[in-house]
């Protein structure tokens, strides 16, 4: 059975695997180049990392979706490609937890870029199944970029508070 696509009529096979290929591959490759950007871009907020009034400094996530229960769940593959582990950081300073910010930010991006990945995919899928892989984007990246966003707030926090004690902290 053949599919029409904005490509063309496509075997239904030749779309399934267009996708079963093109996501993970998508997603190496976001990780990959998010990897080779240097930290200095992630350094501070932009209008898309930071944070909007109703985040309430990260409570929102806690308070309504409960991200505290269930973001330990989630895959950490932030050192897949060289990158920085963030389940091994320890807090003891804040210069550590301020680089941890820096790649919650980086991984924030990738997610996002991520996730735009959807777009390609109406190449060569039927319109019906837009929305099919808007789904697959969504729920694959979404809960991340909100565990990068809560964490970023609780570490902003904490490094506020241990400048406060020891107001010679570099910034």
């Amino acid at each position: 059975m053949r599919v029409r696509t904005p490509l063309g009529n496509l075997p239904w096979w030749a779309i399934v695997c267009g996708n079963a290929v093109f996501w993970p591959a998508w997603t190496a490759a976001a990780g990959y180049l998010a990897e080779r950007v240097p930290s200095q871009a992630f350094e501070s907020d932009d209008a898309l990392t930071r944070l909007r009034h109703f985040e309430h400094d990260g409570d929102w996530y806690r308070d309504c979706l409960l991200i505290h229960a269930w973001k330990d769940r989630i895959p950490e593959a932030g050192a897949v490609f060289g990158g920085f582990a963030k389940r091994n950081i320890q807090g003891s300073d804040a210069d550590e937890l301020i680089e941890f910010v820096v790649e919650c930010r980086r991984a924030e991006y990738a997610h996002w870029v991520m996730s735009s990945g959807v777009v390609l995919t109406y190449l060569w899928n039927p319109r019906w199944a837009f929305p099919v892989n808007a789904a697959v984007a969504a729920g694959s990246n979404l809960p991340c970029i909100a565990v990068q966003r809560y964490n970023r707030a609780r570490l902003n926090r904490t490094i506020a508070r241990m400048r406060a004690r020891s107001p010679g902290q570099s910034q």
